[in-house]
């Protein structure tokens, strides 16, 4: 699941005046050009991707189906789920899980602008010091922000680990991918 916050992000349109819901479409049609750009790159690697939108564009990318993800999926192919949920007020995140769900995933990976799950903000806490593993239940507890909280319930009910760490760290990604050290896990 590709967010599109690069591009546009729905929650800041509605902040700004935008009727909440268009700017949520929009954000949804951030994801779709995000989702082509991953798609093209992965096969230039030499991997096969297929793009998957909850909204319909069909003459650009494949409708969302869950038995032809799970095909695609069995078949050796990526499938880069495009357009979050289909609905607006819900985040990528929630997509992301709910998406995980739906697949059987093993883990969710949250690529986000930190390197992982912290006991407190680490730009304003020089102190703060990085998790390694988290349980939902901690989490919770501490009240932590890991993802909003359709998602992270979502998750934890689900049994769906989610590993948070940074897409801006050189190699983050392959290293998350090769089950090193990199990041948060959060655990049920």
């Amino acid at each position: 699941v590709i967010g599109g916050g690069n591009i546009f992000r729905g929650v800041a349109g509605g902040a700004e005046g935008m009727d909440r819901a268009t700017a949520d479409y929009m954000g949804m049609l951030a994801t779709v050009m995000n989702a082509l750009a991953l798609a093209d790159a992965m096969d230039k690697q030499g991997l096969t991707a297929r793009v998957m939108s909850a909204i319909s564009i069909e003459q650009v990318v494949e409708p969302y189906v869950r038995p032809k993800a799970l095909q695609y999926l069995e078949e050796g192919k990526v499938v880069v789920f495009a357009a979050g949920t289909g609905n607006p007020f819900f985040t990528t995140d929630t997509a992301a899980a709910l998406r995980g769900a739906e697949i059987g995933a093993e883990l969710v990976l949250k690529a986000t602008k930190v390197d992982g799950v912290y006991t407190a903000d680490p730009h304003k806490d020089p102190s703060a010091t990085r998790y390694t593993t988290l349980s939902f239940d901690e989490a919770m507890v501490r009240n932590l922000g890991i993802m909003d909280a359709t998602a992270f319930a979502l998750c934890r009910d689900q049994k769906l680990p989610v590993k948070v760490f940074s897409i801006f760290k050189p190699g983050a990604l392959k290293r998350v991918v090769m089950g090193e050290d990199e990041g948060t896990l959060v655990y049920a």
